[in-house]
């Protein structure tokens, strides 16, 4: 299934969930991303009925409890519904560590623009008077943080439009240009990177988001390329970041009873009046910094002084971008 039709999918899936009324086909057209049309062209709206049909299939195959009916019996036109009942899930026992992983990764759902489209849907449903349950869906207020171009580069993607961004090297100083043909943004090894055709080079090419500088501009029309088929985006990363060396040794201090995560990849723990002192093996202190912010106020940088203001730094940016006072890093970091 392609990236744009399950997107189209789970906002289907949403727009269905949030109101407990029958929407009919029309109303779904107006509101949902994808399904966009001229109703009053004859093979513009024989496509959007095919598709949703095919829509329709897929949700039902898929397990979803998709109803038929209209909400009065003055409606001509049926109508379409998700059953809560059916559809809910039981009560899922998730161990502490598998129940982080599922918060981040619905954290992390907001940024990536699927979001968007969901809140824009559900906007259109009240302007139509359409009555919304705000509590059939999880709503999830966004945490984890990305970088600033990870929603750009990600639409490109889904868009398959080239885009063009500054991009600076570890060897050199100034940022040059770069234009490149987005098939997908990965994480590898707590970084984000982008995998694409390097116009530049003329050859597959991962680009590492944080070394962006500047804002990434789409360029030219949508559906200007075509990714290649089963292409494993991880894999041209892995290639191109090679294993990570241990250089050093971190020491940080968390308090008791937290950072599970960070005590088994500890070589040694120490316990103190305030916390926990732990060692921590790391390769590259801008990941590791980044790794003890995500822990918040649990965790903090004692060792060795480049990791400290790693932290602050990392800290400085997630203030600026809540306009919350610039000094909050340094006290708590401190």
């Amino acid at each position: 299934m392609s990236r744009i039709r399950t997107e189209r999918l789970v906002n289907l899936v949403i727009c269905l969930l949030s109101t407990r009324r029958f929407l009919t086909a029309a109303q779904i057209a107006a509101t949902v991303p994808g399904y966009e049309h001229d109703p009053d062209d004859p093979k513009d709206h024989e496509a959007f009925q095919r598709k949703f049909e095919r829509d329709k299939a897929e949700l039902r195959e898929l397990g979803v409890p998709l109803e038929t009916g209209t909400a009065s019996v003055f409606d001509s036109e049926p109508g379409y519904r998700i059953a809560h009942r059916e559809y809910a899930l039981p009560d899922i026992p998730l161990k502490p560590d598998e129940a982080a992983a599922v918060g981040i990764a619905a954290r992390l759902w907001q940024h990536a623009g699927l979001a968007a489209a969901a809140s824009s849907g559900l906007a259109k449903l009240r302007a139509a008077g359409v009555d919304v349950d705000p509590s059939a869906t999880l709503g999830v207020e966004p945490v984890v943080t990305v970088d600033p171009a990870f929603a750009p580069l990600t639409a490109a993607a889904r868009e398959r439009r080239a885009v063009t961004f500054q991009y600076r090297t570890p060897e050199g100083d100034e940022p040059v240009a770069r234009h490149l043909e987005p098939w997908g943004v990965v994480c590898w090894q707590g970084r984000w990177y982008v995998v694409g055709h390097d116009r530049d080079r003329g050859a597959t090419r991962c680009f590492r988001l944080s070394r962006m500088v500047g804002a990434v501009k789409a360029t030219g029309r949508p559906g200007a390329f075509t990714p290649p088929e089963q292409v494993d985006l991880i894999s041209h990363v892995a290639h191109y970041s090679g294993p990570v060396p241990t250089v050093g040794r971190a020491t940080v201090v968390v308090a008791p009873g937290r950072a599970a995560g960070l005590r088994r990849w500890a070589t040694e723990t120490l316990p103190g009046p305030d916390g926990d002192r732990l060692v921590l093996p790391y390769g590259d202190v801008e990941r590791l910094a980044g790794t003890l912010v995500g822990y918040g106020a649990d965790v903090t940088a004692l060792d060795p002084p480049e990791l400290r203001d790693a932290v602050i730094q990392a800290l400085k940016e997630v203030v600026a971008r809540y306009d919350t006072r610039a000094d909050t890093p340094a006290e708590v970091a401190s």
